[in-house]
């Protein structure tokens, strides 16, 4: 599965809005987010040729001795505090810690994927049971950006980065001492709410960092970084889980976070920076300890819309058929990151190791997808506008989303005919069938998320964070009924349920939004 991971952010004044224009080009999800906001670039562009003529000789003069040229997009402000003024070395710095971070939360999530049967032999329950301590970790990372969002936007990336993964790794040392299933789900529980700001901010620290030339190279590495967590995962603990014990995969977590707790504390800077933006103290911000430990950077009250905003863009159809239809994609491709290991277990008698190895179809599968969907926008959509070209309509983009529903029906009914056909004996054809569906989910990724931010510009965060949670819930619910599913109507009929579940909820609304998806736009608010 190549998108779990996956997540939002708000704002008041000027730095606020490009806070949000940068949730837009996260997710979940969110491979291509070079391609998804050319438009904005375009306005960017002609309004920094505008402040370029209103510098100051000082500024000028800053921006030369730093970059060399005062043709930035954006502006820096003329001082070393500002995230883009940084030097190259301690950008990159940041961003590999921000990117491993993002990949953690998928990472921690999938952890346990292949050590199914290890666990439900341990603590006495099924391995359906034994499934949802995962589909647990995938609600709590879709919901809980809510919450954190708006917190990363008034106290800083810093101290939620921090506070995060200390708390993640208590969480997974209290996984390693969970002997009841209850107490185990807790404890996951806790680390999922802890693990996941970085999935949903982290864009937004890369965008903070570079200019937007640069965006497009650095973003990749973060949203590949959040795609890979979800198969790396089972691929590396399953040796572990066979060779000495799934608990260990608790124990490798929490080291993990206290190394990046303590690399973060010396190596992470603050990318929040509010630009042109000058604060002042009010009668009403004491220095108090609390301020002085913790300082707030941006002094927007916080108020319960902040919470719940992104939830409102559900009343769009712009935004709701493509969340709902990649949510769909995603749903099927949690069937085969969740029901692999115990079909296999139990089709193939693989062990936990054996199973891990299966995961390489789904990194190939996705890195296919990603690279694949970027040159087929680039040909389809940035190569015309380049040329001078009129611009195509945010609409052509869902033309291309087709061939990603078409693979991954195709490719999860060879892994479920094939797996069917195979009896006992396995063969490779069910994990060519598997990558398949990964290259059609990564497609409709790069596709689908870009639409919907064309569509709502200025609000690009919240719309990251909208799709994140309906995939996220989605994802969540699916292996509650996966398995009884499974049962009922067997490999062959499953086949066939997915596919006519695809036509219905992902064809059939892409066909209505390609014609009346023009004139929804022109009916928004900022339209």
């Amino acid at each position: 599965m190549a998108s779990l991971g996956s997540m939002a952010s708000l704002g008041r004044n000027k730095a606020a809005i490009d806070s949000q224009w940068i949730e837009s080009e996260r997710r979940s999800d969110f491979s291509s987010s070079a391609e998804k906001t050319t438009a904005d670039l375009e306005n960017a562009q002609e309004n920094t040729s505008s402040d370029t003529q209103s510098l100051t000789p000082e500024h000028r003069e800053y921006l030369i001795q730093r970059h060399g040229t005062v043709d930035l997009d954006p502006l820096p402000d003329p001082n070393d505090k500002d995230p883009l003024n940084w030097p190259a070395w301690k950008k990159h710095t940041n961003l590999a810690l921000v990117a491993f971070h993002a990949m953690m939360s998928t990472f921690s999530a999938a952890s346990i994927q292949c050590a199914f049967q290890l666990i439900a032999m341990d603590l006495d329950v099924s391995e359906q049971r034994a499934t949802y301590l995962t589909s647990l970790v995938i609600c709590i990372i879709g919901v809980v950006p809510l919450l954190w969002i708006p917190l990363a936007d008034r106290w800083g990336r810093r101290p939620v980065f921090l506070l995060s993964l200390f708390c993640s790794c208590i969480a997974n040392i209290g996984c390693r001492f969970s002997y009841s299933y209850a107490t185990m789900a807790l404890c996951r529980a806790i680390m999922a709410f802890f693990i996941c700001p970085a999935s949903a901010v982290g864009s937004a620290t890369v965008v903070e960092t570079y200019f937007r030339s640069d965006r497009p190279r650095y973003l990749g590495i973060w949203t590949l970084m959040v795609t890979l967590g979800v198969p790396v995962a089972p691929f590396i603990f399953g040796f572990l889980a066979q060779r000495v014990s799934y608990r260990w995969i608790y124990v490798v977590l929490a080291i993990t976070n206290a190394v990046q707790f303590l690399l973060y504390l010396f190596l992470g800077p603050e990318t929040l920076y509010l630009r042109e933006v000058k604060l002042t103290p009010t009668p009403t911000d004491p220095k108090t300890l609390k301020n002085r430990l913790l300082p707030r950077i941006d002094t927007t009250p916080l108020t319960l819309t902040a919470f719940i905003k992104p939830l409102y863009l559900g009343l769009h159809a712009c935004v709701t058929i493509p969340a709902v239809s990649y949510s769909m994609i995603f749903l099927w491709q949690i069937l085969i990151n969740v029901e692999m290991p115990s079909i296999f277990i139990r089709s193939f008698n693989l062990n936990t190791q054996e199973v891990g190895l299966q995961y390489l179809a789904v990194i190939a599968g996705a890195l296919i997808g990603e690279f694949g969907g970027r040159f087929a926008t680039d040909q389809f959509i940035s190569k015309p506008r380049a040329q001078g070209k009129e611009q195509p309509a945010p609409e052509r983009r869902l033309l291309l989303s087709h061939f990603g529903y078409a693979l991954t029906i195709c490719g999860l009914t060879v892994f479920l005919v094939q797996t069917m056909n195979a009896g006992d004996s396995w063969n490779i054809t069910p994990l060519v069938g598997i990558a398949i569906s990964a290259v059609g989910n990564q497609l409709v990724t790069t596709l689908l998320i870009p639409y919907a931010v064309d569509c709502f510009r200025e609000q690009a965060g919240d719309v990251g964070v909208y799709i994140t949670f309906v995939r996220q819930v989605w994802g969540f619910a699916g292996p509650f009924w996966f398995q009884p599913l499974l049962s009922e109507i067997g490999f062959g009929g499953l086949s066939g349920f997915i596919a006519g579940f695809v036509v219905f909820f992902c064809v059939l609304p892409t066909i209505l939004l390609q014609y009346k998806g023009k004139e929804w736009r022109a009916k928004l608010p900022h339209a």
